[in-house]
């Protein structure tokens, strides 16, 4: 019967020192390899800081030149420039705010309400953005959106003297303006309510009065139908109106030979 023994595990005539040189150069190895992703990483951030630091650069430039184009009113110019500033820094809510002042200069009200509201969204804490919007709103006949706007704006920045005296009490004005337009056109159409209905009178058709004048009617169609006209033309060209009773026809001789109803 053949004896039963351990198995000699593989490596085990590696010697210690062998092995602790090995375990050593492994070490070193991971230690470049995680130096080496450390320095990717870092690599790859800074890369990326310095583009953004690119785009906002070139935004400000064309941030500055749409407005220097504004000031000048080469409003369509400036829409552009801004534009392609939106598409490096989309979350600057200045641009949105800008170009809704031009767009009002245009009379573009809708859009300038959706790039004002634009810049709200982005910046929710800017005083101007609020107002601008409020502008907007009330270039399109929202008064009360408007006053909410500058009620936001003067929240934010209470001292503003602009928004207080000239936005908000103009759009107090148009609202007090509206309401009396209102009431005066509920009034004038009560009023001619009231009118149409005075305009119709009552009358009493079973009264004597209209049971005599129906009579009379009533007799003259009677004695207009008795009697019929007729239009006689003779050869020689004579004209003559003949009326002729019911009971007693006229006969025309025999010179006539027209006659007409």
């Amino acid at each position: 019967m053949a004896s039963f023994g351990w198995k000699r595990k593989i490596g085990e005539k590696v010697s210690k020192a062998t092995s602790q040189q090995f375990e050593a150069e492994a070490a070193d190895d991971k230690d470049v390899g995680d130096d080496d992703d450390a320095n990717w990483v870092l690599a790859a951030k800074r890369r990326k800081e310095i583009l953004l630091e690119d785009c906002v650069r070139k935004s400000k430039e064309l941030k500055d030149e749409g407005a220097n184009l504004a000031e000048n009113r080469r409003y369509r110019e400036a829409l552009v420039k801004w534009d392609e500033a939106l598409q490096l820094t989309p979350e600057d809510a200045t641009l949105y705010e800008m170009k809704s002042q031009v767009l009002m200069s245009l009379h573009e009200m809708f859009p300038a309400v959706h790039a004002a509201e634009m810049a709200v969204q982005r910046n929710p804490r800017s005083w101007d953005a609020w107002q601008t919007l409020g502008r907007a709103q009330l270039g399109l006949g929202e008064i009360a959106l408007a006053i909410r706007s500058f009620q936001v704006s003067l929240h934010i920045f209470p001292m503003n003297p602009e928004v207080w005296k000239e936005d908000l009490s103009w759009a107090r004005k148009l609202q007090e303006q509206q309401k009396a337009t209102k009431t005066e056109s509920v009034q004038a159409l009560a009023k001619g309510k009231e009118l149409a209905q005075e305009s119709i009178p009552d009358y009493d058709f079973e009264s004597d009065e209209i049971v005599a004048v129906c009579a009379a009617i009533a007799e003259k169609e009677k004695a207009l139908s008795a009697a019929k006209t007729m239009v006689i033309v003779s050869a020689s060209g004579t004209v003559e109106t003949v009326t002729e009773q019911d009971n007693c026809p006229a006969i025309p001789d025999e010179t006539l030979f027209i006659r007409a109803r």
